[in-house]
């Protein structure tokens, strides 16, 4: 009977090791929350959509701005104090052809500069390269 008690006793043992273990392994993996990235997408075309340049998915931090997003990820010119997006991958515009880059920001039509723009997850840049008149 003594040997039955003991047997017993480990198996009991054994058994609440077991679930102590897993639950170590449980908590050890991250939370898909915590792993989630803060991401923004940058859609680059031309001619009012019509081709499509590139496009990018974009992780961002807190207070990013338009400009910040397009300084770290793509090759770009500005004028005007930094105030301004001039070129964007090699793409320039010019008075000549009256071609320009325009922005919007979940499809609307930006009324303030790339530098005042702050994103948020989940946000669209859209920037497209066309005439102007």
């Amino acid at each position: 009977m003594k040997k039955l008690i003991l047997v017993f006793a480990a198996i009991m043992l054994m058994m609440t090791g077991c679930g102590t273990t897993e639950k170590q392994k449980s908590s050890d993996q991250p939370k898909t929350e915590e792993t989630k990235k803060e991401q923004v997408t940058v859609q680059i075309t031309k001619d009012n959509g019509k081709e499509k340049v590139t496009e990018k998915k974009v992780d961002i931090a807190e207070e990013t701005t338009v400009m910040d997003v397009m300084k770290d990820n793509f090759e770009i010119e500005t004028q005007f104090d930094d105030s301004f997006i001039s070129s964007i991958e090699g793409i320039a515009g010019n008075e000549q052809d009256k071609t320009s880059w325009f922005f919007s920001v979940n499809g609307e039509e930006a009324m303030k500069g790339a530098k005042e723009i702050t994103l948020k997850p989940g946000d669209t840049v859209e920037f497209d390269f066309h005439k102007y008149e």
